[in-house]
């Protein structure tokens, strides 16, 4: 137990809120700070964006972890885009078709900037023969060779069958032609016979011409099997001619195209394979032309109208950088990071009722476009977006980007999927998240820390010193200007810096959650220019403040209109024994708020349970339960230790209807238990926060300015007397910076804080009695709290025993 047994006096006004003096700030006279540049207070961080920016090995991604607020995208965008403008430009990459197997695209690296220069030549390589070949095979010279060729096959044919037909004529046999094909059939006098003249031929002369005939049809099926062939020759000949004629303009056209890539050997491999393709097609461009289109790529045509039959030589570019414009590296920010946006998709288009694709519908994703750069993300949206994380980590563990759909992945794909090649990469991702995340990675996930070697902590405040005070003046005008607001003068950075201290918790320390700050100094500049001023002064900047509590504060003032109308019951002055004032913390949408809660303790004589009430029926927390057990071990370790234990209590927040958890209300609790152990009652004008431990310390707690806040409201509300007050720990004075009018409360002797170290300092300031302290005998005083409720466990104790007895006749003494 702490032996503390003087009462201390209230804090002074001073100590409640840090007070910024404008001419301390070491601001010029004009009241315009140099720009700051950097992060203030971020340099662990920084360095290990910096590290992650520039380390060449892989793994060495980066995760940023910190609040809300803070910077952290503004810092690994300007990091970021400071290494990337020392990194060489990367190469771009295109898709191209793989002639050999088409459902196979072919990815191809190219030099920066040739990407869309290779596909420009490739359209205007196809829409130049979609009216050169068409020429060709018009000109004279094709008709002229085609015309030989139609001409051999066709005196060839003919002259076998003139022959044939003369030799059958000799042998009395004529070869007819008919609508099913020719025939063979006797003659006389030059005349075929009909059936019935035949018929009227002696039979030795019908059997010898129906011989000859038999053999000529031997003959003729000889000849007319042979037709095929030739038919097949003549056919091969004019393809050759085809393509020969094709040749010879294609390779003049692709010449040139080859000489603008003489150094890239894939280029001049895939332009070979299209040579040869376009040869072995050139029937394509004579069909264009016989619809008339304006050449294979009009750019009237719109993409859903063209000729899918050309997409076979389009370039389909993945990603592309201009030396000329790109400033070293990409730097890419992917705000929607699903499965599609981060490794690319394969779009389908429907066509008569049925979908179908080919390489020019597959589109990059955002690991294309930051290859050989940077990719930020942020790490909630990648978790969120169902197979996206897998995705990423796939990416990354084998240094390439495989574009598969969901559907694919799931197995659910049911039309005709692309394999196009994977492309490889070589980045470093930068994942944007907070701590909680990171702590789950971690241990949930075992590539995460191959993955992200690194972790970028952002800090949430820095300690308050002369030189991080006139950083944070510089920091401050150095937002405004880059937002485009009014600059604070002298007086209202003095008071942003105050608001900067409360919103770090702590009056040592400023908080580095600056977008908080500057969503201040965009409201104040309104204010500002409203009042036609140039510049953003104090005055604005209190307004901005309590613009913002009032719109977040319709709970709160429901709540303390609930107390005002004793709907709950919350006493602000007199004497109550066991029942003491609380004080909790609530909060919606980041507002928070202070709020007194009635505690009551009840006692009887028991076997030694501390009952809580709020575990009992489930609304309380953890900790808060480890906070009533504290209680127990203080009662046990400190009253009656000769006799059993033997005591009923129960503890419970009235009107408490929803879940409870920490241990700050432990002290208060305690104190409640003290009241009804001792029977003295405890000051209704005080309300106390704090924990304690088992030694009887009163230890520090969140939210301290918030809750000392919560109950002077309340006692403004009923008039304030000058006895109210709250009791805090002493740990917490460093956190303390009260609102104003609190301050000014205080200064005028309307309300008061005072800081403890101990239960025994609390219960006297709250009960007027000394808490006592024993003596060498090991007594407490006499009539001091200890004492009384030392006295008050040892009559359970006997009680207990005296019921024991009654009960078990011969067992009491055992008992």
């Amino acid at each position: 137990m702490a032996n503390t047994q003087t009462t201390p006096p209230p804090l002074a006004p001073a100590q409640l809120r840090p007070k910024l003096d404008p001419d301390t700030l070491g601001l010029p006279g004009s009241g315009a700070p140099e720009p700051f540049e950097g992060f203030l207070g971020q340099d662990r961080a920084i360095d290990a964006i910096r590290l992650a920016a520039a380390v060449p090995h892989t793994g060495f991604n980066v995760f940023v972890v910190g609040p809300q607020g803070s910077g952290r995208h503004r810092a690994v965008a300007s990091l970021l885009q400071e290494e990337a403008k020392g990194r060489p430009v990367p190469d771009d990459w295109v898709y191209v078709n793989n002639f050999e197997a088409e459902h196979k695209p072919r990815k191809m690296r190219l030099a920066p900037g040739t990407a869309q220069a290779l596909k420009q030549d490739m359209e205007s390589l196809v829409d130049d023969l979609a009216n050169d070949i068409p020429a060709l095979f018009e000109s004279e010279d094709y008709q002229t060779q085609r015309r030989a060729i139609e001409q051999e096959f066709g005196e060839r044919h003919e002259s076998e069958m003139a022959d044939f037909a003369e030799r059958a004529r000799e042998q009395g046999v004529a070869l007819v032609r008919t609508p099913m094909g020719f025939m063979l059939t006797a003659i006389k006098d030059g005349k075929p016979l009909k059936p019935d003249e035949f018929n009227q031929l002696d039979e030795d002369e019908r059997a010898e011409i129906e011989q000859k005939i038999e053999e000529l049809q031997e003959e003729l099926a000889e000849i007319l099997r042979k037709a095929p062939r030739i038919e097949r020759e003549h056919r091969r000949q004019v393809e050759g001619l085809n393509a020969s004629m094709a040749e010879r303009v294609v390779t003049t056209r692709m010449e040139e195209i080859e000489a603008r890539f003489k150094d890239s050997e894939a280029v001049l491999e895939y332009l070979g394979a299209a040579k040869r393709d376009i040869i072995d097609n050139a029937d394509l461009f004579l069909a264009a032309k016989q619809k008339d289109q304006e050449g294979a790529f009009p750019e009237a045509v719109k993409q859903h109208q063209r000729d899918p039959s050309f997409d076979r030589y389009r370039v389909n570019v993945m990603v592309s950088h201009d030396p000329e414009t790109a400033e070293g590296a990409p730097v890419i920010h992917e705000d929607l990071p699903n499965l599609d946006h981060l490794v690319g998709r394969i779009e389908h288009m429907s066509q008569m009722g049925a979908l179908f694709t080919n390489f020019t519908m597959i589109k990059s994703g955002a690991l294309h476009r930051a290859n050989g750069g940077y990719l930020v993300l942020d790490a909630r949206d990648v978790l969120q977006a169902p197979m996206a994380w897998d995705a990423l980590k796939r990416s990354l563990k084998s240094g390439s980007v495989t574009i598969t759909s969901a559907a694919e992945r799931l197995g659910f794909a049911s039309t005709i999927q692309l394999e196009p090649d994977p492309i490889p990469i070589d980045l470093r991702v930068a994942l944007v998240g907070d701590r909680f995340l990171y702590a789950l990675l971690v241990h949930l996930d075992p590539d995460f820390g191959e993955l992200f070697k690194l972790q970028a902590d952002f800090e949430d405040s820095i300690d308050r010193s002369d030189e991080s005070m006139a950083g944070y003046a510089r920091l401050l005008s150095t937002l405004a200007a880059r937002e485009g607001l009014a600059a604070p003068d002298a007086g209202g950075t003095a008071r942003a810096l105050e608001e900067a201290i409360r919103l770090a918790d702590d009056a040592t320390k400023f908080t580095l959650r600056t977008e908080a700050l500057l969503d201040l100094l965009r409201e104040a500049d309104h204010y500002a220019r409203k009042a036609g001023r140039e510049t953003i002064g104090a005055e604005q900047l209190d307004r901005a403040v309590a613009e913002q509590e009032r719109r977040a504060s319709r709970v709160r003032d429901r709540l303390r209109e609930a107390v005002q109308r004793d709907i709950l019951k919350v006493e602000t002055d007199g004497s109550v024994t066991g029942q003491i004032n609380g004080l909790s913390v609530a909060g919606q949408n980041g507002y928070r708020f202070g709020r007194p809660a009635r505690i009551t303790a009840r006692v009887r004589t028991g076997a030694g349970k501390l009952v809580d009430i709020e575990r009992e029926v489930e609304l309380g927390g953890p900790l808060h339960s480890k906070g009533v057990m504290i209680l127990s071990g203080y009662l046990t370790a400190n009253y009656a230790t000769d006799v059993p234990f033997s005591l009923h209590a129960s503890l419970v927040f009235e009107q408490s209807y929803g879940g409870i958890d920490g241990d700050s209300a432990s002290s208060a609790e305690l104190y409640a238990l003290l009241s009804a152990l001792s029977g003295l009652p405890l000051r209704q004008d005080l309300a106390v926060t704090g924990s304690v431990s088992q030694t009887g310390e009163v230890q520090a707690i969140g939210g301290v300015n918030e809750k000392i806040e919560g109950f002077f409201d309340t006692c403004k509300a009923r008039g304030l007397t000058g006895d109210q007050g709250v009791l805090i720990p002493k740990s917490n004075m460093e956190h303390l910076c009260l609102r104003p009018e609190v301050v000014e409360a205080v200064e005028a002797g309307q309300f008061s804080v005072t800081a403890v170290e101990s239960i025994d300092q609390g219960i006297a300031l709250l009960t007027g009695v000394p808490a006592g302290q024993r003596d060498d005998d090991g007594r407490f005083p006499e009539g001091s709290v200890h004492a009384l409720v030392d006295a008050r466990l040892r009559a359970f104790a006997e009680d207990r025993r005296d019921f024991m007895r009654r009960t078990l006749p011969g067992k009491g003494e055992e008992q």
